[in-house]
């Protein structure tokens, strides 16, 4: 756990980096924009070379735990939460865990239902999925009932399409983008969140094995890219790396669109392991 939370602080996933070369091939020469994201490459690569956080912001961390339902469980929360508080002691880690009630922290990352740990119940090989997600970035999460008079939109995927661009125009770089975002269709307000974020997980270079999904996020990602907010919101052709949907049943009464935010960094890897609770392969 301490190699995986590490790794996810310090070295931006491939496909990530990958998406904002591309972004940087896309901008004009000697924009403000090219300029911004050519300062976040060099500083990716920095980051990765001297084993620093790739942001200022270690954001909040978030687990996935899928297995076995066995006793396994418990020795797994003991290695995060320890591997946690000796990389938030290390510096990798910054002390992002505030009590409301004390306006105390924590100082060790750790506090009430932090970190996040949600464990799924599989027949398989345990998975470890973290992600650390910035507060800016979920500063601009945001959900949507539908209908919304407010930006016309109705209970079909056109309203779900002007809710997600609605998203992003109001974070416009408040969110630091270039940003990727994860949706999620149905649900209830709590579900809805999650399954979101979840889709964050997804590589970039996937496809949704739904047509009518695969088809919004090409739409989506286009049209947000032609919005002109840009790297920082400073304008530019890159507004977003990626935009991932998933879906979940919704209550008859009830058509939730919720967006889940995050910023260039976004860091997130996943994990098997093998009989010795050992890292078996990165996925």
């Amino acid at each position: 756990m301490y190699d995986l939370i590490r790794k996810t602080s310090t070295v931006l996933p491939e496909d990530v980096t990958l998406a904002i070369k591309k972004a940087i091939a896309r901008e004009e020469k000697s924009s403000v924009a090219e300029q911004t994201l050519d300062i976040i490459l060099k500083s990716i690569v920095l980051s990765s070379k001297n084993g620093l956080p790739i942001c200022q912001d270690t954001g909040t961390v978030l687990v996935m735990i899928e297995g076995r339902p066995d006793k396994s469980i418990f020795h797994l929360e003991k290695s995060i939460k320890d591997a946690i508080r000796k990389l938030t002691k290390e510096g990798i880690l910054r002390q992002n865990c505030v009590c409301p009630l004390t306006e105390k922290n924590t100082l060790d990352n750790t506090g009430k239902y932090v970190p996040q740990i949600h464990f799924e119940p599989v027949n398989g090989p345990t998975r470890i999925s973290i992600m650390l997600k910035g507060g800016g970035s979920e500063n601009m999460s945001t959900q949507y009932s539908l209908p919304n008079s407010k930006i016309q939109a109705g209970r079909d995927m056109e309203g779900v399409r002007r809710c997600i661009l609605d998203a992003v125009f109001q974070a416009q770089g408040k969110g630091c983008a270039p940003g990727i975002l994860g949706v999620c269709i149905g649900g209830d307000r709590a579900s809805g969140y999650l399954i979101a974020k979840k889709q964050l997980f997804r590589k970039l270079d996937d496809k949704n094995p739904s047509p009518v999904l695969a088809a919004l996020e090409k739409t989506v990602l286009k049209q947000a890219n032609e919005l002109n907010v840009g790297p920082m919101g400073l304008g530019g052709k890159t507004t977003l790396l990626g935009v991932k949907i998933g879906h979940a049943g919704r209550h008859p009464a009830c058509y939730f669109v919720t967006v889940s935010y995050s910023c260039w960094a976004t860091r997130r890897y996943v994990v098997e392991l093998n009989q010795k609770g050992e890292i078996k392969k990165w996925i």
